[in-house]
Formats: structure tokens, sequence, C-alpha cells
């Protein structure tokens, strides 16, 4: 994983409520382990026709959303089954970050494995977000991990939950073997006292 930096970035707005995971990436992409290609077929069942052609009116295929680093999505985002090719579609697309009101818990764990931040927001700031974008679609947001606040186009800033040891490994940019592999010596430490404690008891 690469350090998760801060950042400024426009929103891609998908305004559709309780998106689940098989329609994030369809079941039937998940023979692969590998992330590469995922992109293409994010969203794919709404993103092209029978004929596997784009459809104009989707949001992925307009120019305006080329290069966006947040998703900006309805309620209940990331629900249904709990496959980890979601986080991995959208991150391979360029997102970096999700915005919503609420999250699949499993999704938000699977999206903080893969340094993709969710960034949960009150209701009303949810709605101001919406129609700035929808004022302006180069409208731009700021987000500061280390800090958890989010940077609306009209200056408020707003503060987000995000658990610590999750945090620290985005900050990081390191996963949990990794997080684990960086106490070695100090987990060798504790095996040679616990080694040497038993020794002496017996």
């Amino acid at each position: 994983m690469k350090p998760f930096t801060n950042f400024e970035s426009r929103m891609a707005p998908l305004p559709r409520n309780n998106v689940d995971t098989d329609q994030i990436i369809p079941a039937r992409f998940l023979k692969t382990t590998s992330k590469q290609g995922l992109d293409q077929h994010l969203f794919n069942d709404w993103r092209y026709d029978a004929q596997g052609n784009p459809k104009p009116d989707f949001l992925l295929n307009q120019p305006s959303v080329k290069g966006a680093q947040v998703l900006l999505a309805g309620d209940n985002f990331g629900c249904g089954s709990s496959r980890e090719h979601a986080p991995w579609a959208l991150t391979q697309f360029g997102f970096r970050a999700v915005i919503s009101t609420s999250f699949a818990d499993i999704f938000t764990q699977n999206s903080l494995k893969n340094s993709l931040l969710p960034i949960v927001v009150p209701a009303d700031v949810h709605a101001e977000l919406f129609a700035a974008v929808a004022s302006d679609p180069a409208a731009m947001v700021k987000i500061d991990l280390p800090a958890q606040t989010l940077t609306t186009p009209g200056g408020r800033r707003v503060k987000f939950p995000v658990d610590a040891f999750s945090k620290h490994c985005m900050v990081e940019g390191v996963d949990e073997l990794g997080y684990i592999l960086s106490q070695e010596a100090d987990i060798a430490a504790y095996e040679a006292r616990r080694v040497g404690s038993v020794n002496t008891a017996a």
C-alpha cells in the first residue's frame, strides 16, 4: 500500500441509495485474484448496454467525471455481499474516497484495508455536496485523513470518523501484515523474555 496523502478533488455524483457490491462489481467478474482490469467492470451493468457499448448518460462515461478521485454516493453504500473486489474496482478506477451518509460495515473494513477512505457525513452536508456538484461539476472537496476532516466547496470543515488503527495503517502505507512486521523487534524481545521466564521457573 502507498501512504494515503491529503488531496483535493472533484466529485463524481452517484445519487442512488442502497448500492450493493454486486452493482459495484457483478459476481461474474470475481473469478480473478488480480486487481488489474477491474476498473473496466466497475458498475458494469449500469455502465454498458447489452452489446457492451458505454451508455453516454451514465456517470462514469461522462467527460466531467474523468480524473475525479471522490465518489459522492447515496445512502447505505456497499451493502450486500462481502466481496473485496468492490473496493478494488473503485480504487483501480482512480477513486481514493467515497462519501455517503452510511456504509455497510464489511464494505467499510474492506475499503480501509485497500486504501479507499469511506467518509461518513451528516445528511445536511451530504445534501450540500450534491447541490454543489449539481451547480458546478468542477466543485472541489479537500480531504485530510490525519485531521479527519473534509472541506466542502463552500469552505465548511467537517469531521468524519475513522478508527485509529485503520487511519495509522493508511497514513503509513502498511497493511495489517506490514504493521505486525514493523513490530518484529518488540515481538522478538517479548518472546526472549517469555522463554527466559519459563527456563527460570523450570
